[in-house]
């Protein structure tokens, strides 16, 4: 019985393993991918290859960067003395859409999550109590997601920035955002409002 060369099989299961690609997606990528010249298969092949060479985290906001510090980060323009937290380097992005931010960022790359056992240790919260301590920052906004998971977050670091720096006024984003929602689905007006209305936590 004919089957496809172990290189080709190669490849499929490859292509398979990323989110939402099946077999048979990742067999029509694949003879897509043949058909093509050699020199522009091979660009996604430096493309990957320079993803995952080139791009780090910052070592003070976690955000994704090929210079270390990234570029909020040594933005003289930057609000310094504000910091909003956020899940993931998609939500940084989304909200710099709306242009209305001017602070800078700390990325948390995850949210407490007992259920998938992601716990405080597991995300980059002890760098942030680091950017804490130097006394620069004066406001923490909280920029995690409203679900039940982000909120969840929101809370426990809203304690232990109230138990250890009761001078920092922590705030999180309007309700402009749904609940339930995720930041980087929400629109420039829906983030541009949900910015400029944030709220002190209780």
């Amino acid at each position: 019985m004919a089957s496809y060369t172990q290189s080709i099989q190669n490849l499929m299961t490859e292509l398979s393993r990323l989110p939402g690609i099946g077999m048979r997606s990742a067999e029509r990528i694949a003879f897509h991918l043949l058909k093509q010249q050699p020199a522009d298969a091979l660009k996604l092949a430096d493309a990957i290859r320079d993803v995952k060479t080139r791009i780090k985290n910052c070592s003070i906001c976690s955000n994704l960067t090929e210079e270390d510090p990234c570029a909020i980060c040594t933005d003289a323009r930057r609000d310094q003395t504000v910091v909003c937290i956020v899940e993931q380097p998609k939500d940084l992005l989304a909200l710099e859409s709306a242009g209305l931010y001017h602070g800078v960022y700390h990325v948390l790359l995850g949210r407490i999550s007992p259920l998938d056992q992601v716990g405080p240790a597991d995300l980059t919260i002890d760098r942030l109590i680091e950017r804490l301590v130097g006394g620069t920052i004066q406001e923490v906004i909280m920029g995690t997601n409203p679900t039940l998971e982000g909120d969840g977050t929101a809370l426990y670091l809203q304690n232990l920035i109230a138990a250890k720096f009761p001078t920092i006024s922590v705030t999180r984003l309007a309700r402009g955002l749904p609940t339930g929602g995720n930041i980087e689905y929400a629109n420039k007006n829906i983030l541009a409002d949900a910015i400029s209305g944030r709220q002190k936590m209780q």
